[in-house]
């Protein structure tokens, strides 16, 4: 098979359900990719939601979601041929593109890259964006498949590479088809129903879903230890508990509702530089971005973070890019046991437990010295003396004063 057309046939937009802020509408695409005998040979249809973290010309980073549009164009798409894997191209907008790579053994095909390419010279997605030019990203998306089935998942996938995290759903999907038609559906597991525990046998299976409110406390989250690497190894360390806290608007009243972020479902990605340090965390419903900057070079501190809620197919962001807090300096770690909350936006916290983090100069993999926060510091049992000390001074300040006002007053009245 030789390089081919595309037959490309526009599709609705799907409906998008809204959690409390207004989310960007996502669209569908869907398209047939044809060798030189006009057969299909690659059938796709998925709904993809993009974020991408640039770097801005003022030195801070940025973050821009958008969706792939329903109208795509295929050019470079390819059926394969000997020595060549089929390939996937999706082009849209101002020279940005989604492409997948498919491979295959005696019974199974897979994707065996996903390329998502973003064009930092639109100054309508990108317009202060301090590098330009076309910028790659690659990820690994679509596992095993049988041959001559159709891959089927309505519930969304959350991929993260370099600056980019997708969430990719409503997906139907074949390669390799044989005759030019679709293969048996094959269900995702994620779109599998969860058994039904016995009484006996509580449930292991995590919820996908945004818990529902409670009043109830919870317990300390687990801690999780989290690491990012580059070329060079390890250049990021963080170990922390961490908790959410958002509000829903139920029956007139904003609820607060917590829940614990589970390590163990956890995905770790971000990026290093010379001047900032991303970690980036993704689970079933949560993405968690921290962002570590340099201040006068020699200290560094936590400057941005950003929270994505996942629902189904919709989503909903928040951040707070003015922060100053986690400092310590760049040849140290910082680490505090207490628990610290963080605000990132008026209706979502996020609660810290035992930090520790080195977004900067780690060596053999390991943390360095810790600078302790005050708040684990042996002074910081000062400050309610210091406070009880003014007091005091403010009483009897204000006592002396009403002594010499009074005693004034009687001496005016003797000179009568």
């Amino acid at each position: 098979m030789g390089d081919t057309g595309a037959m490309e046939r526009c599709a609705f937009p799907a409906a998008v359900l809204l959690l409390s802020l207004v989310l960007m509408g996502a669209t569908a695409f869907e398209v047939e990719i044809k060798d030189d005998k006009n057969a299909t040979c690659i059938y796709a249809k998925l709904s993809v939601n993009i974020t991408v973290q640039y770097e801005t010309n003022t030195s801070s980073s940025k973050n821009i979601t958008f969706p792939v549009p329903s109208d795509v164009t295929t050019n470079g798409s390819s059926c394969g041929s000997d020595g060549k894997a089929p390939l996937l191209v999706i082009n849209f907008g101002n020279s940005q593109s989604w492409s997948l790579n498919f491979t295959r053994n005696n019974s199974t095909y897979s994707g065996s890259a996903l390329i998502f390419t973003y064009n930092t010279n639109d100054t309508i997605l990108f317009p202060d964006a301090l590098r330009k030019g076309l910028i790659s990203s690659t990820a690994m998306f679509l596992g095993p498949v049988p041959l001559n089935s159709t891959y089927k998942c309505i519930s969304r996938e959350v991929v993260v590479s370099e600056n980019v995290t997708q969430i990719i759903y409503d997906v139907k999907l074949e390669a390799f088809m044989a005759n030019g038609t679709l293969g048996k559906e094959i269900i995702c597991d994620a779109d599998k129903p969860s058994p039904v525990p016995s009484p006996t046998q509580p449930s292991t299976t995590a919820s996908t879903a945004i818990p529902a409110p409670t009043s109830k406390p919870l317990d300390k989250p687990t801690m999780g230890n989290y690491t990012v690497s580059d070329a060079s190894g390890i250049c990021l360390l963080a170990s922390m508990g961490l908790q959410i806290n958002t509000s829903l608007l139920s029956e007139g009243k904003n609820i607060w509702r917590p829940f614990n972020i589970d390590p163990l479902g956890i995905k770790t990605n971000g990026t290093c530089t010379n001047q900032t340090g991303t970690l980036i965390l993704t689970e079933n419903r949560t993405i968690i971005e921290f962002t570590f900057a340099l201040k006068n070079k020699n200290h560094f501190y936590l400057e941005e973070v950003n929270i994505t809620l996942i629902n189904g197919s919709a989503f909903s962001s928040r951040q707070n890019q003015n922060l100053s807090t986690w400092e310590a300096s760049v040849d140290s770690s910082y680490m505090c046991h207490k628990e610290q909350q963080i605000k990132v936006s008026e209706d979502l916290f996020i609660n810290a437990f035992d930090v520790r983090v080195q977004p900067f100069g780690v060596n053999n993999g390991t943390f360095a010295t810790a600078e302790e926060c005050f708040a684990d510091s042996d002074l910081s049992f000062l400050i309610p003396i210091a406070v009880g000390a003014v007091l005091v001074f403010l009483i009897i300040l204000v006592l002396v004063s009403y002594l010499i006002g009074r005693r004034k007053s009687r001496t005016g009245y003797e000179s009568v």
